[in-house]
């Protein structure tokens, strides 16, 4: 098989007026070369076949048409005319078509990336309303235990100058005596263990008064920790925000120098695997790290936080 040949005075002739090359071989090919009247007759009846475009392939032996010129009529040009502008309206409509469909693909994405945001700021709310109401009920905890260390120690002033205690209301203090018998009865009950937000509380609380008088670089190593937790958060698929080398220099300075870093890492997921601490994909609780974040907010919000141990 190989590609028809055809009459080339016919073909320019046919080009010259407009047809691709494609359109003129097959339409040549089918009319039997024999003028440019019956090819454009071809087009005619043959426009709207899918394959109107394609060269035929035939048998090499196919032999071509005569050479000779053909006069090119006026009724020849008003269908060449015509046939034109049928093919020029065709890619119009299928260029339209194609416009409509990408503009429903553009309106389709658009929506889709509202919804997306929509929902990334309505979960941003959420957090927010989170962490104000963790924020206040620390800051609540704080208060209670500075009004009672307060009467506690106006009790104590009053018993020291031998001052009738008489119209004030018993304090709990933490240093109470409890009886031996009561001391046994309550070592054996069951030890419950203590909520993970309470322990990450505690922790940071335990390193704040580890280092007292160094508020510079507790506030570094909390906004420090917030990156680490607030990375994970975001990015709980991301390797690299689940892995902290323990001897860079950064993160040493920062966290790893201080008492209580480390742990807080720790009670976060994160485990010691070498040189480095990693929290593996599998064991990312994201409620516990979105925890982490607002005690690690309150922590650098809250004045009273700290003042007082639980």
């Amino acid at each position: 098989m190989a590609l028809p040949k055809v009459n080339k005075m016919l073909l320019e002739e046919l080009e010259s007026m407009g047809f691709p090359q494609a359109r003129a071989i097959r339409a040549l090919h089918y009319s039997g070369n024999t003028s440019i009247e019956d090819a454009i007759n071809w087009i005619v009846d043959h426009e709207n076949d899918a394959d109107i475009d394609e060269i035929p392939l035939v048998d090499v032996n196919i032999e071509i048409g005569s050479s000779q010129s053909f006069p090119i009529t006026e009724k020849m040009i008003i269908k060449a005319h015509k046939l034109r502008e049928n093919l020029h309206k065709r890619k119009e409509e299928e260029e339209k078509k194609l416009e409509r469909e990408r503009e429903k693909e553009r309106i389709k994405a658009g929506k889709k990336l509202n919804e997306m945001k929509r929902i990334a700021e309505e979960n941003e709310r959420q957090r927010n309303i989170a962490l104000r109401k963790a924020e206040k009920e620390e800051e609540k905890r704080a208060r209670e235990q500075v009004r009672q260390k307060l009467e506690q120690d106006k009790l104590n002033r009053r018993s020291n100058l031998g001052l009738p205690l008489e119209g004030h209301a018993s304090v709990k203090s933490s240093a109470t005596v409890v009886p031996k018998e009561k001391r046994k009865m309550q070592d054996s009950k069951p030890v419950y263990t203590v909520k993970k937000v309470d322990l990450l509380r505690e922790c940071l609380r335990s390193l704040k008064r580890n280092h007292q008088g160094e508020q510079d670089r507790v506030r570094r190593a909390f906004e420090t920790l917030l990156i680490y937790v607030g990375n994970v958060s975001k990015n709980p698929d991301e390797e690299k925000y689940r892995k902290i080398r323990l001897s860079n220099p950064l993160f040493q300075d920062r966290v790893g120098s201080l008492k209580g870093g480390v742990e807080f890492l720790e009670l976060c997921g994160f485990e010691r695997m070498g040189d480095f601490l990693y929290l593996p994909r599998e064991k990312v609780d994201i409620t516990v790290i979105n925890s982490a974040g607002f005690v690690l907010k309150s922590a650098m919000t809250n004045p009273f936080f700290g003042l007082l141990s639980t």
